[in-house]
């Protein structure tokens, strides 16, 4: 399969749209655990834009992205700026000792700008990505900033945005990667979202008003939790820690129709109808534990062996204050744990209701006392750990709610959704909308090689899965 081959870098500095700006925005404890992790990655695979005549390989223009994401950042401005770490004096005028060490991170908005990077691969076509169950190692090629964590933004020249435009044979795929350290994956949304209908604006020759709403910086919801944090520790490598190398995994797509996860919901509630449970189980909780099921299988786990299933917990609409379109992080773990025997032998009802119980137990309070208690205690995510004695654990990211979809770029709706390198690691599952709508869902599925190949095997977990028509 063809390489991708860089053509063009550029740094953009927008303008704000809305004084004035704030200088500094200051990191809450969501923001600051993710500073760990790598960044965001993910990407849409578009259609060949219609034949105008001699803009470049597929006719795409380049400036009308690059202008259009330059207006979205001038929305989402404080992400122009830089991560930075000040080190207080010490309080006596001498060296700081081990007792008195502290930090603090914050988003400086600054404006030193996003970067633009435009990238051809004519050697790869939409079907080398779309018919392919397993997911092309070249598909990681169309997104920068790779191998990063949010830390290794600090006080360093390297920017918390970078979108990337690669022209492929017969399509453009548009990816970005985003800082996790100030952004979630709705934020992450939420600005591609806007970059995409600027962009569908700028193609129809219309200057109006986005229908996105505009992101919200305000931080006043921390109630007791008081910004800036300061961290306990003497330098930024003592935040960071040891850099864990994930072993090498492959990855799988997998499509699901609103029928067949509608089946599963339905399967998984009337399982549990004569338990005594109260809660529904949703469509995502019963499709993840048909995962959960199916990777238990793939792994061969024993019988009395633990496993553990981690989903991330979105904090709007669930903590009082929080603003639908607020820009950061605000995402906490839930974690559901069994042996995989009785994950196997008590049904799909069964692991779907743990999964419930286990987001069930994220309320209003349990969310308050995390902030509050975090700075006393600060804890850092560490993806070996949530997915807890790999490999027996697995961890879901993203949300079926996201409108990935929606972005046309002012050609075409996308063909689908990929995401890049970055944490990626045996047992990670990422799920998405389904291109059908409806209710349908995409899973893309990360396993140790040996494991992937006994997966996308497993007749009874393949049943319930489609292909796309493109």
């Amino acid at each position: 399969m063809g390489d991708v081959r860089i053509v063009s870098r550029r740094v953009v500095r927008p303008e704000p749209t809305a004084s004035p700006p704030v200088e500094t925005i200051h990191l809450t404890p969501w923001d600051l655990k993710s500073i760990t992790v790598e960044n965001i990655q993910k990407g849409i695979l578009l259609p060949k834009p219609p034949t105008t005549g001699g803009k470049g390989l597929n006719d795409v223009d380049v400036e009308c992205l690059a202008s259009s994401f330059e207006r979205a950042l001038g929305h989402f401005y404080p992400y122009a700026g830089r991560l930075s770490v000040a080190v207080p004096p010490a309080s006596n005028g001498g060296a700081s000792s081990p007792q008195n060490q502290s930090l603090t991170i914050s988003l400086r908005c600054g404006g030193e700008g996003a970067e633009f990077v435009h990238a051809v691969a004519p050697g790869v076509t939409v079907s080398d990505i779309t018919d392919s169950l397993i997911v092309p190692r070249v598909v990681w090629s169309f997104f920068p900033l790779d191998g990063l964590l949010g830390s290794d933004a600090i006080d360093g020249s390297r920017p918390l945005l970078v979108a990337q435009v690669t022209e492929l044979a017969d399509g453009v795929f548009i990816a970005m990667s985003m800082n996790h350290g100030v952004a979630d994956g709705t934020t992450f949304w939420q600005f591609f979202n806007t970059w995409s209908e600027l962009s569908r604006a700028a193609v129809a020759g219309n200057d109006v008003m986005i229908s996105t709403p505009l992101p919200v910086f305000d931080r006043s919801f921390l109630g007791s939790c008081t910004v800036p944090i300061t961290l306990p520790f003497g330098k930024l490598e003592d935040v960071v820690g040891l850099r864990h190398v994930f072993p090498p995994v492959q990855e799988c797509f997998l499509n699901f129709s609103a029928a067949s996860v509608k089946n599963l919901k339905a399967k998984a509630n009337a399982e549990m109808s004569g338990s005594g449970t109260l809660s529904t189980i949703s469509s995502l909780q019963a499709l993840l534990a048909h995962l959960w099921r199916a990777v238990c299988r793939a792994r061969r786990l024993a019988p009395k062996q633990e496993t553990t299933y981690t989903v991330l917990v979105g904090c709007r609409g669930r903590v009082v204050g929080i603003p639908a379109a607020y820009a950061g992080n605000a995402v906490e773990h839930a974690t559901a744990r069994s042996t995989a025997g009785h994950i196997q032998e008590r049904g799909l009802g069964w692991a779907a209701w743990l999964l419930n119980r286990a987001v069930a137990s994220f309320d209003m309070a349990y969310a308050s006392n995390k902030l509050a208690s975090w700075p006393q205690e600060p804890s850092f995510t560490r993806l070996p750990a949530l997915v807890a004695a790999a490999p027996t654990g697995t961890l879901t990211g993203s949300s079926p709610r996201f409108d990935v979809y929606g972005n046309d770029f002012g050609w075409g709706a996308p063909v689908t959704v990929r995401s890049g390198a970055g944490n990626k690691f045996d047992g990670k599952a990422t799920v998405y909308e389904g291109r059908g709508g409806g209710g349908s869902i995409a899973l893309e599925v990360c396993l140790i090689p040996e494991a992937l190949a006994r997966l996308v095997t497993d007749d009874e977990f393949m049943a319930a899965t489609t292909t796309d028509s493109y």
